[in-house]
């Protein structure tokens, strides 16, 4: 049983959260529009989004630790973690894309860039711990779901 490394894992579980919660702030105001927009059918309501994305940032940030910590070479884990910091970054401008300038086409171009990343993180961190790959699971599937909801909005609009 591997020793769990506490300052690792805060450090891991908190990046993506703040990533998150920055672009949850920065788009605050513009998220009051949303709920006027003509929305595709199997829309959620709103609060499941905090809720779900919550969840998965968790999960992001456990296999993120799961692969700094594998014991795996120093080049396989450095690859992994740019790639899914490169990811974040990407996620993280999604928000402003979408609420804040309301373009939902180039968001929608933005979420298949980013659908594609995560499937490289996935299998990036999947090579070095099975686990950290599956963890990453619910968040492509959904990237998936949100692609779709994305393109609905801007054909709905």
């Amino acid at each position: 049983m591997m020793k769990i490394q506490w300052k690792k894992l805060i450090i891991c579980l908190v990046i993506p959260l703040v990533v998150g919660g920055v672009s949850a702030l920065l788009t605050m105001d513009a998220m009051e529009n949303f709920s006027t927009l003509n929305q595709p059918p199997l829309s959620p309501p709103a609060w499941l989004f905090a809720v779900v994305w919550t969840i998965l940032y968790l999960l992001m940030g456990l296999a993120s630790y799961l692969v700094a910590v594998s014991g795996a070479r120093h080049s396989e884990i450095n690859a992994a973690l740019t790639i899914y910091g490169l990811q974040l970054a990407v996620n993280f401008l999604w928000s402003p894309i979408f609420f804040n300038w309301q373009a939902f086409l180039v968001a929608f171009l933005w979420l298949i860039l980013l659908w594609v990343l995560i499937f490289i993180t996935l299998r990036r961190f999947a090579t070095i711990s099975p686990l950290a790959g599956w963890l990453l699971v619910p968040y492509l599937i959904w990237v998936t779901f949100a692609s779709y909801l994305n393109l609905g909005i801007y054909l709905l609009n």
